[in-house]
């Protein structure tokens, strides 16, 4: 049987993946586990009950969902503060304000409406390890707690929940935004209520698209997987930077006043430059997955700053920084993780100190972003194969081994197998697109002829 949880908690189709009876056998399992220190009928040892934090994004199922969930943990003697509608990053950050035991995240992130998924953080707002979260799957076929009286939980309405994030946010800024326009794409997601607030009180001209949630578009069109209305909007009003989230509010991708889209790599490359000219910069190190273009290594050399590379995946970038206390880390999609600042990809938080960096360097976002030159990146997806013998295989091996030879130091190349279906990614870069796309295509071939099944 797979795995339930996959990268980012689990996630599927609301109401037939993603069920009532699914998302309250989830949260009962994670009292369980998460909840520690208490005595068989819920009660904890420090004479207090556990305490979560459930939050969601604005999609329809999420109502549903959080309530299976709040009820899942309220009946296993779980004191509930229920902060309705916040990003991500907020739910994590509130975790560790009110020092809760743990916290639920209803969101399916960018995936479009009629998906959702259930995340957990630990104590303390950061993500929970593999084993852990394999503790929570075995529990659902273990006896749940069943406290009654005085020892079920209550479920209570987090007031200040918001307030509490957008002055945590404010808190952070090293410079005031005071004289640039700033277009805000809020994915009609968890965004659409901060971000907006956060970036107006931070000082700069907001302008607003994509912040009418109705349960139903998310990330539809809009946000950090749809930039196009952002650059149009950037291009006819004239503004100085446009900010993309997607549906949580974990990610931001930006686009410059000349209508380009600034990546997560370049916004890393910025943000690592900056950190480490305040000192601020552990280790004078950035963290990355094997996704971040050559060209964000090249530009790090060149600053004296070390990248240290990861699988994809932010949870992987997130145990790299935590492992070695390193201050800055993200992938090439917009998570960015400052965990000076915060226990996990932050995307309000990251344009706030892109923008900034622009004000405070009084230059404009292409400019700032030209420290880094993009090499071009031709990616292939391998549809019916083995993935699991891709390792194996030695011709394929060597014929990497020949093409990166052949690149020497003017590009790489990467092959990976897809974590959930039966298909390889073939990725190349190199100085030239068409080099980089002959290569893929050879190599894509080759992996098709040698694994298909």
């Amino acid at each position: 049987m797979p795995r339930l949880f996959g990268t980012d908690g689990v996630r599927g189709l609301a109401n037939q993946d993603i069920t009532v009876e699914l998302a309250m056998g989830l949260a009962q399992s994670a009292a369980v586990v998460l909840g520690q220190g208490r005595f068989a009928d819920g009660r904890r040892a420090s004479g207090r009950r556990p305490l979560a934090v459930v939050a969601r994004d604005p999609r329809v199922s999420g109502e549903f969902i959080a309530t299976a969930v709040m009820a899942g943990l309220a009946s296993s003697g779980v004191d509930v503060y229920d902060a309705g509608v916040i990003p991500t990053p907020a739910s994590a950050f509130l975790i560790q304000d009110i020092r809760a035991d743990f916290g639920v995240m209803i969101s399916a992130s960018h995936n479009p409406a009629p998906d959702n998924g259930i995340k957990f953080f630990a104590v303390g707002g950061v993500k929970l390890p593999d084993i852990v979260e394999d503790r929570i799957e075995a529990a659902l076929d273990q006896p749940k707690l069943a406290p009654t009286g005085l020892e079920v939980g209550r479920i209570r309405r987090f007031a200040d929940a918001e307030d509490r994030y957008v002055v945590h946010l404010l808190s952070t800024l090293p410079h005031r935004l005071d004289g640039l326009h700033v277009v805000l794409d809020c994915a009609h997601g968890a965004a659409s209520g901060v971000s907006p607030e956060v970036f107006t009180d931070a000082g700069a001209l907001v302008t607003v698209i994509g912040a009418d949630p109705d349960g139903h578009n998310i990330n539809d069109g809009v946000g950090s997987t749809h930039l196009d209305l952002l650059r149009r909007t950037v291009l006819e009003l004239g503004a100085d930077v446009g900010i993309a989230h997607d549906g949580d509010a974990d990610r931001c991708l930006a686009i410059d006043a000349d209508g380009n889209t600034v990546d997560g790599d370049r916004i890393m490359a910025i943000l690592a430059i900056a950190m480490k000219e305040r000192g601020a910069l552990a280790d004078d190190t950035l963290v990355a997955t094997v996704m971040s273009n050559l060209g964000l290594h090249r530009a790090m050399a060149e600053h004296g700053i070390r990248v240290v590379t990861t699988a994809v995946g932010d949870r992987y970038v997130l145990e790299a920084m935590d492992e070695h206390g390193y201050s800055l880390g993200g992938e090439q999609s917009g998570h960015v993780i400052m965990s000076e600042f915060a226990t996990t990809g932050d995307g309000i938080l990251t344009g706030l100190h892109l923008v900034s960096e622009m004000a405070r360097q009084g230059r404009s976002l292409a400019e700032l972003a030209s420290v880094m030159t993009v090499f071009p990146q031709v990616m292939v997806n391998v549809r019916g194969v083995d993935r699991a013998a891709l390792a194996a295989d030695a011709e394929i091996a060597d014929a990497v081994a020949a093409a990166t030879a052949e690149l020497g130091d003017t590009g790489r190349v990467l092959l990976r197998p897809s974590g959930t279906e039966p298909m390889v990614r073939v990725m190349v870069e190199a100085a030239d697109e068409a080099r980089a796309r002959e290569i893929a295509e050879r190599l894509a071939a080759l992996v098709e002829a040698r694994l298909s099944v």
